[in-house]
């Protein structure tokens, strides 16, 4: 597998960053906009399963990252941040890479456990657990919550690339750029 270039990720990576984004905006705005229908109608009920299937979809994903992220070498930040900033980000990724697998299996089981269907695309995912409703309840809860704090983390993560672009003005967003990065 390619590595990348002195200046950028590995083009996969880039793209599955990328993509990420995107279904978690899929994710929050299929969540977010199923209140504008009723409760029971079909608009609604499209606007849940987009729910779950992307976030299912960022599931499946955030595994193909890891691998990438395992089979690549990322490049380094010029300058070199401070200690402070490489302890930031270290915990920043790891509370992110725990969300972006944390939640889909909190959806799933939720589901589950409600012993509703968990479509993803026109399959059946199997059940995590049998029904038991008020386990559903408190893993929805659960799962609600740190959605809220999903928000958070994803702002936070922008806004921290954004202050190593202007402030600190280093390579840290550029290397996520698809022109920094070599197609191999």
């Amino acid at each position: 597998m390619s590595t990348t270039s002195s200046q950028g990720y590995h083009r996969w990576s880039i793209i599955l960053h990328w993509a990420m984004l995107a279904l978690f905006v899929i994710v929050y705005a299929s969540i977010e906009l199923r209140t504008v229908f009723e409760k029971g109608t079909d608009a609604r009920a499209t606007m849940k399963d987009l729910h779950f299937m992307f976030g299912l979809s960022i599931f499946v994903l955030v595994w193909v990252r890891l691998l990438l992220r395992a089979l690549t070498v990322r490049p380094p930040i010029v300058p070199p941040p401070p200690a402070w900033q490489r302890v930031a980000s270290t915990a920043m990724h790891v509370l992110l890479y725990v969300f972006m697998i944390g939640m889909p299996l909190a959806g799933w089981l939720t589901l589950s456990a409600a012993g509703e269907p968990i479509p993803f695309f026109g399959l059946q995912v199997p059940p995590l657990t049998g029904p038991d409703m008020p386990f559903a309840l408190k893993v929805h809860e659960i799962h609600e919550t740190v959605g809220t704090v999903g928000y958070w983390l994803i702002g936070l993560h922008a806004l921290a690339a954004l202050a190593h672009h202007y402030l600190w003005k280093d390579n840290t967003l550029r290397r996520m750029l698809a022109s920094g990065a070599r197609s191999g």
